[in-house]
């Protein structure tokens, strides 16, 4: 929003920046359920990336959905680049490879955020049928390089892409052909933001393992269950990773404020325009020595974007968010939001699963971190492997559910949303390895066929 900054309040201090976290604390009653969730788009004739521009491209899928929803659109150097619900205060908006995301509403329940992506669904397919527009529920687009898929019309992007190549080897993957699904979850206090932050890293491995859904890669088996998790350990060390000064004695607000201030930046928005400041340092922006604005200093929104802009395993705001697994079908979706609200909403279920990850060290939680995205459930952990891990926290966070007592309208309550958990555990084989059988079997090979059967 043009201008924007100018009525944001100013940061005056380090104690400014680790109040604009802690101002997320609230009371239980007023916890929420947000999920994301970013789907690839394709067209089928022919098989082939969808453009930004045209009578059949993103562009076209955006206003469609607009007229449909009523939400208002925001634009990026006059172009439309996503759609925000002023009433709910949920959204739509583009990934840098014309992923198609939804950043769903605050919602009471597991029941009320499965309804949410069900109507999303309907009415994105309904506006996406003519344009013939179809959505992909994997982490990683099987065929197309990086190369081969149009870059959105996003300032931002423009600054990370060429930033991202000279951090790491992956960085552009990331942004151009991985999609995943996320859960946003409350906080009510310093001390219970930290326990569900521990619990959340340590055992965001075993989502990974979990909800592993990105075998393939430019036509090929790419040796990886998630092949998305592996482009993140190769995207940039300095703002991705499990935080280990998370489980260190003392941790809060103020050191993960200190953290975030080393990370490198990316942009500074002023007056509706992109500046670039990629790699500078907002510690020299606290102090107004920003070389690309000399002599000012960081607005609360500076702050928020800053902050949006580090990946972590679980990325600390005003809430915390998931951010450990591949994108999948509809009901992975709220899945994934279910395994983690069973976990951490309920106190029974948060003690349960913290004593579970409290003995494991920091070099047994960077290993998990490395070996999941080519092992998965079968990584090895403590003589045996983390399906005995992934066993017993879908158990924990069914409990919690079933405690918490949220019923939908036939009397059934949150736990039916962790069905797509019960049958991979059932089966011991992540919907990852449920592909590569097809794959190596009845499609003798042509990965074109995941289109169609992985379509949502």
């Amino acid at each position: 929003m043009a201008g924007a900054e100018s009525i944001s309040p100013p940061i005056e201090s380090r104690a400014d920046l680790i109040e604009a976290m802690s101002r997320g604390c609230k009371p239980e009653s007023e916890w929420r359920i947000g999920t994301e969730h970013e789907k690839h788009v394709f067209h089928t004739n022919p098989l082939r990336p969808v453009a930004y521009e045209g009578p059949d491209g993103i562009r076209a899928l955006l206003d469609g959905m607009g007229k449909r929803t009523g939400w208002e659109p925001f634009f990026d150097a006059g172009n439309p680049i996503g759609l925000w619900d002023m009433d709910k205060h949920g959204g739509i908006s583009l990934e840098p490879g014309g992923q198609f995301e939804l950043s769903g509403a605050p919602q009471p329940d597991l029941h009320a955020a499965a309804a949410e992506t069900e109507e999303h669904m309907r009415v994105a397919k309904e506006v996406a049928a003519p344009l013939d527009i179809h959505f992909l529920g994997l982490g990683v687009t099987p065929l197309w390089s990086v190369a081969e898929i149009e870059r959105m019309p996003k300032s931002r992007y423009g600054i990370m892409a060429p930033y991202m190549d000279t951090v790491g080897t992956l960085g552009t993957s990331m942004m151009f052909r991985s999609a995943t699904v996320q859960t946003n979850l409350d906080f009510s206090s310093e001390a219970d933001m930290v326990k569900k932050l521990r619990v959340g890293l340590a055992l965001q491995p075993v989502a990974t393992a979990l909800f592993a859904n990105s075998p393939f890669s430019e036509g090929r088996d790419s040796g990886y269950l998630s092949f998305r998790s592996h482009i993140w350990l190769n995207t940039d060390d300095s703002r991705t990773g499990m935080l280990p000064f998370v489980f260190e004695e003392g941790f809060g607000f103020e050191q993960y404020a200190d953290y975030a201030l080393d990370v490198p930046m990316y942009f500074v928005i002023r007056d509706g325009k992109y500046i670039n400041v990629a790699g500078e340092s907002f510690r020299d922006f606290l102090e107004g020595k920003l070389p690309q604005l000399p002599g000012e200093k960081p607005t609360r929104r500076d702050w928020n974007y800053h902050l949006g802009t580090i990946f972590p395993e679980v990325r600390l705001k005003q809430y915390l968010e998931m951010r450990g697994a591949d994108m999948g079908d509809e009901k992975s979706v709220t899945a994934l939001s279910a395994f983690w609200t069973g976990l951490l909403y309920d106190a029974v279920s948060l003690e349960a699963a913290y004593e579970l990850i409290e003995p494991w060290s920091r070099e047994e939680r960077e290993r998990m971190r490395r070996e999941v995205p080519r092992l998965g459930l079968m990584t090895p952990h403590d003589r045996s492997n983390l399906y005995d891990v992934a066993a017993q926290a879908v158990g924990i966070a069914e409990a919690g559910l079933v405690r918490r007592n949220r019923r939908n309208e036939q009397g059934k309550d949150e736990s039916i949303h962790l069905a797509p958990l019960e049958e991979t555990i059932r089966l011991a084989k992540s919907p990852a390895e449920r592909w590569l059988e097809k794959f190596r079997g009845e499609w003798a090979g042509d990965l074109t066929r995941i289109f169609k059967e992985a379509e949502l």
